[in-house]
C-alpha cells in the first residue's frame, strides 16, 4: 500500500514523534473498486489489532457516497505515544502487505480545537 501524506511537509512519521494527548487519526484511503472487499478485510484485521492496543479509544470507517471507492477512517487515541507504539509495532507493519496494491493511504493526526460557542477542545 502506498502511503501518500496528507501534508507532505509534515507526514505522519514526523507527527508521531510529538508528544500530545487525545489525538485523532484521520486516514483517507483510495483504491480501485474491484479491490474493495480485499481492502475491507485488511482494514478489519488492522482494526481488530488496534482495538487490543493500550491507549486505543475508538474507530469508525466511512465510505464515500456513490461509486467512489474512497474510504475515510478516524480513530481516537489517548496520546501520540500510544498511537506510535501501535503504529510502529512490527505485527501491525506486517499487516500492510494484506492491502490491495491499488490502495493508497493518507494518514494524519489531529487534536480537537475549541471554538467559542461552537465546540470544545
Amino acid at each position: 500500500m502506498l502511503i501518500r501524506p496528507l501534508d507532505p511537509a509534515f507526514p505522519i512519521e514526523r507527527q508521531v514523534a510529538i508528544d500530545a494527548s487525545a489525538v485523532v487519526l484521520v486516514n483517507v484511503f483510495t483504491l480501485e473498486q474491484a479491490d474493495e472487499q480485499t481492502f475491507l478485510k485488511a482494514w478489519q484485521d488492522d482494526a481488530e489489532f488496534m482495538k487490543r492496543q493500550p491507549g486505543f479509544i475508538s474507530t469508525q470507517l466511512h465510505r464515500a457516497v456513490g461509486k467512489s471507492p474512497t474510504y475515510l477512517n478516524y480513530a481516537i487515541w489517548e496520546s501520540t505515544a500510544h498511537f506510535r507504539a501501535a503504529f510502529t509495532n512490527p505485527q501491525f507493519r506486517a499487516k500492510v502487505s494484506a492491502y490491495p496494491s491499488s490502495a493508497a493511504a493518507s494518514p494524519h493526526l489531529f487534536q480537537k480545537v475549541a471554538v467559542p460557542g461552537i465546540c470544545v477542545a
